[in-house]
């Protein structure tokens, strides 16, 4: 197991103020993951502090949307038994960090989020859908932070971005192109989020993602308004919250 005085070297290299060091670290970090077999919760957690920070001292839109690309790309130099529980600890450092992020940063963690997303997808698909063990796990993952029904700790801006680009990273991973894809498992948090938020909007914005044209023909479900289904939802049995 790493130490903690190595850990906290990345951190510190990962969050410099120069990109210099801060390109170094991220490349140095890709043989650590490799190197590894095993992490803790806590290991990943301060790992995912110091990207964060790598991130949020990054400048300029190319070279932000460069670094979110390379530290998406993390995802693949993990060993597969650490890849849900980075995943899960990249979720759980976005959700707090979250209400933090002011307006000239939120861009580039919103990208962010979008090639995680987007990386977490492509990894599932690599086996043609095949590990429905990880399917599973990483959904559990969604539905515990970024689509949790009821924490109120998880800020509703994550959880609408989130539901602004679902369909779309799951359509570049060909989510609509073979009948092996395990759809209904893919939008699993979605009808979590949908039928158990106690906030109406959130309701509301969850169903506009599954009410998608894409995904919605994905589950061989009729065009958006032609179902007696589509009529029902939209006299829900209570309004809830509206904040």
């Amino acid at each position: 197991m790493a130490s903690d005085t190595q850990n906290s070297a990345f951190i510190k290299q990962l969050a410099s103020s120069d990109r210099k060091i801060r390109d170094k670290a991220v490349e140095s970090l890709r043989v650590y993951l490799r190197s590894r077999s095993s992490f803790d919760e806590l290991e990943l957690l301060k790992l995912w502090k110091g990207l964060f920070y790598c991130m949020w001292m990054s400048d300029r839109a190319r070279t932000q949307q460069q670094l979110a690309r390379d530290l998406a790309s993390l995802v693949d130099e993990v060993r597969p038994n650490v890849v849900i529980p980075f995943l899960d600890a990249f979720w759980k450092t976005m959700a707090r960090e979250w209400v933090g992020i002011d307006a000239l940063r939120m861009d580039k963690f919103l990208y962010l989020v979008r090639q995680y997303l987007h990386a977490s997808f492509l990894y599932l698909s690599r086996h043609k859908w095949s590990n429905t063990a990880s399917i599973d796990a990483y959904m559990a993952v969604l539905e515990s932070t970024p689509l949790n029904p009821t924490d109120n700790k998880i800020p509703n801006g994550i959880r609408f971005h989130v539901f602004d680009i679902y369909a779309d990273e799951l359509e570049k991973v060909g989510a609509g192109e073979s009948e092996d894809v395990p759809i209904e498992s893919l939008v699993k948090p979605l009808e979590k989020i949908r039928k158990e938020s106690p906030n109406k909007v959130v309701r509301e914005r969850a169903k506009d993602a599954l009410d998608d044209e894409r995904v919605r023909k994905w589950r061989g479900q009729e065009p958006l308004g032609n179902s007696t289904e589509d009529m029902a939802d939209d006299d829900d049995e209570w309004g809830g919250i509206e904040d």
